[in-house]
């Protein structure tokens, strides 16, 4: 360290700063990005009683590059949250592992870098956290001295927010965070700048200085000349603003790999109508310098440099943007494990040039293959419920968390010597599933020629299975309540209607086909003795465990007064709805039958009317009078109707599914379904069923469960 550079250093770090809120910590992340060597600094605060970090500030990147994490959740899966919620370091040493570990942020700054994340606590309060980031050349592992240095940050600026906290100034991040500039070795006298423009011009091709944000500082006359414009309409204007033909995702992956990765990175761009430069960015804290020069040929186009330099093995930066963000899209439309394994092998395969895809998710202590796609079944079922503990490189990944690339067979045979090919491919990704901290299965993708992984594939494919990951965590959880939910809705519904003489039964139950939800919709048909039955059909209002669970209480309180006045049936179920104060409404229609005197009475609490089709075809909404739904008032009177049902009637109950939609008035709706059922062809209770439904469900989409019961009173003969 020079002289120069150590008095610099020390005035940042213990000059006090001007004011009392976030100035006061930029010193100490000044001094421990330099004491570090890290490339980029990021604090966050947590302020009291929250449970979001809030970057507070920043120096050595700009602040587009990380506004995605400018709040960040304490649950959140990202490096800092991780380290504030378990109150430790959190070190991610290369690409590959934050891909492995982190794949979301992984894939929106996919460049070589490595980082820490610290917390910044004081007993027992969490106060924020220290995110460091450095070139991917950093050693494995954070050195002794590094290890100290963001110790020492921590421990002195948790002291510092704690007495500002105690002395009820709180430090607290702004809207948008601090930018700090980075420090400068010294200042240059007037005579040492002129020298430096002047070797700059002196240099073959021309040069140009950018700061951190893109903007254009410094320009020579051979730059100038090169790209075609003025150098007073370049100065302080974005590279891309005042160059309308580098306005382009190559450029701005370049520029952003070269700020976070504080790697050399270079491309060539046509400036119209038909020349070729060569752009090189050498990046540092302060900015970038960009060396600017002819093409070597005319067909650039056609050279590697044409796009930011990457392996040529793996698809351009622009390319994998594309085909990751339309995979997250496609996994977060994702309902269901099948609906997963339909759609993963769709979009990553032509993308990156595989043939083959398997996935497998640990069961019972196995490998159970859940998809394949270029793979034969006969195949598949040969390595489907494998051992966890068996030599294969599936399971291997899976117990270890780390995935394994074989370039070629020969590759494969060397780390697993049993390996015996089988798949006529040539080489093979093997990927853990990783969710949650918590690897959950394997992916394997072959490829039908040797295939060298780069760096950036690896990493590339390393994030693609976490998202995978993440996507069959959500829907083996999906699946899972899904079968739960319908499994208790079809428990607290009638495994089968009776047999009761005279009569012919079809009920029809049909949830709505999106979401996990209960709903509370039921029918019942209950036998009174050889010549008498009831029927009631309501509907519980929500769509959650309460509704199912309210909705069986309410179907056993009409079991246990079915008999009486349908009136009292009601009326009883309405004082139970009440002493439980579920905080729930029920609508509810009861009828009793008299096969024996073909006569029927009815009472409705709330619920849609029943249609009645006579024996001549002719069909009627029925008119009750109203009664308020169940659960509301204790002194509320449900009024008995009485019917005449003689053989050949059919009464159609059903929930106000059926009948309500968006736009449609609901009893235009109704009186529409009775006009269906007039003309409605077929006698039997089962047609008539299929038949109002399918009219239903096609007049226009349903958002609610539909019940529907039919009850077809038979002619003598039948």
């Amino acid at each position: 360290m020079s002289p120069r550079e150590g008095e610099s250093v020390r005035e940042a770090a213990f000059t006090p700063a001007a004011g009392s809120g976030l100035e006061l910590l930029d010193p100490a992340l000044i001094r421990v990005v330099h004491e570090t060597g890290a490339s980029v600094g990021v604090m966050y605060l947590l302020p009291s009683g929250e449970t979001v970090l809030r970057m507070a500030l920043l120096t050595g990147v700009p602040p587009q590059i990380v506004a995605p994490w400018a709040q960040v959740a304490l649950a959140a899966p990202i490096p800092v949250a991780e380290a504030v919620r378990e109150r430790r370091v959190v070190w991610v040493g290369s690409r590959e592992e934050m891909a492995r570990r982190y794949p979301r942020p992984a894939l929106v700054v996919p460049y070589h870098f490595a980082a820490a994340a610290a917390p910044i606590t004081t007993g027992d309060t969490d106060r924020g956290g220290l995110v460091l980031l450095w070139p991917g050349s950093h050693p494995p592992q954070l050195s002794e001295h590094e290890r100290h240095a963001i110790d020492v940050f921590c421990r002195h600026t948790g002291l510092l927010l704690q007495r500002a906290a105690d002395s009820d100034h709180p430090v607290l991040p702004g809207s948008e965070p601090r930018v700090l500039s980075a420090y400068r070795s010294y200042t240059p006298c007037p005579g040492e700048a002129m020298a430096a423009v002047d070797f700059a011009e002196r240099l073959p091709g021309g040069c140009c200085a950018l700061d951190l944000e893109g903007r254009i500082s410094f320009i020579t006359t051979a730059a100038a000349e090169l790209v075609g414009a003025d150098i007073p309409d370049l100065l302080g204007a974005l590279l891309s603003e005042a160059l309308p033909w580098l306005d382009d995702p190559v450029f701005e992956d370049c520029y952003r790999s070269a700020v976070v990765s504080r790697q050399t990175t270079s491309f060539t761009a046509r400036r119209p109508p038909d020349r070729w430069l060569s752009f090189q960015l050498h990046p540092d804290a302060s900015g970038i310098s960009v060396r600017i020069t002819p093409a070597p040929t005319a067909h650039a186009e056609d050279t590697p440099e044409a796009q930011c330099t990457t392996s040529p093995a793996t698809p351009s930066r622009a390319g994998e943007a594309y085909h990751l963000l339309h995979l997250a899209a496609t996994l977060t439309e994702a309902v269901g494990v099948q609906d997963v394994v339909d759609r993963v092998p769709r979009q990553i395969m032509p993308a990156f040039g595989i043939q083959a895809l398997a996935l497998m998710t640990a069961e019972e202590g196995r490998l159970r293959i859940v998809g394949h796609h270029g793979y034969t079944t006969e195949l598949m079922d040969r390595f489907d419920a494998a051992p966890l503990t068996s030599h294969t490189p599936a399971a291997r990944v899976l117990a270890t968390g780390v995935p394994a690339f074989f370039a070629t067979f020969a590759d494969l045979k060397r780390a697993y010597p049993p390996a015996v090919l089988q798949d006529d491919m040539a080489a093979w990704a093997f990927l853990p599933l990783t969710a949650s901290g918590r690897t959950v299965g394997s992916m394997v993708l072959a490829y039908d020629r040797p295939h060298p992984f780069a760096t950036e594939e690896r990493a590339i494919l390393t994030s693609i299975a976490g998202l995978i990951a993440q996507a069959l965590e959500r829907a083996r959880l999906y699946d899972a309540q899904y079968q739960l939910a319908h499994s208790l809705q079809a428990a607290l519904l009638p495994h089968a209607l009776p047999q009761i003489p005279g009569l012919e039964l079809a009920a029809r139950y049909l949830p709505t086909t999106h979401g996990v939800d209960i709903g509370g919709d039921f029918y019942d048909l209950i036998r009174l003795d050889e010549t008498n039955a009831a029927a009631a059909i309501g509907d519980v209002q929500g769509h959650n465990v309460n509704a199912a669970a309210l909705m069986g209480q309410v179907r056993t309180a009409v079991h246990a007064t079915a008999g009486v006045s349908p009136g009292e049936v009601l009326a009883h179920t309405n004082h139970l709805l009440i002493d439980l104060d579920p905080g729930l409404f029920t609508s509810c229609l009861y009828i009793h039958l008299d096969l024996a005197h073909h006569r029927a009475r009815l009472a409705t609490a709330g619920h849609p009317p029943p249609l009645l089709r006579h024996p001549d075809g002719y069909t009627e909404v029925l008119d009750l009078p109203p009664g308020l739904v169940l659960g509301i008032d204790p002194t509320a009177d449900y009024t008995t109707t009485e019917i005449a049902l003689p053989p050949g009637t059919v009464l159609a109950l059903y929930t106000d599914g059926l009948v309500e939609a968006p736009g449609m008035d609901i009893e235009d709706a109704i009186a529409g379904l009775a006009e269906h059922l007039a003309r409605a062809p077929g006698e039997t209770a089962e047609t008539l069923a299929d038949n109002l439904v399918h009219y239903a469900t096609q007049c226009a989409p349903r958002n609610d469960d539909i019940a529907l019961l039919v009850i077809n009173v038979q002619r003598t003969g039948e």
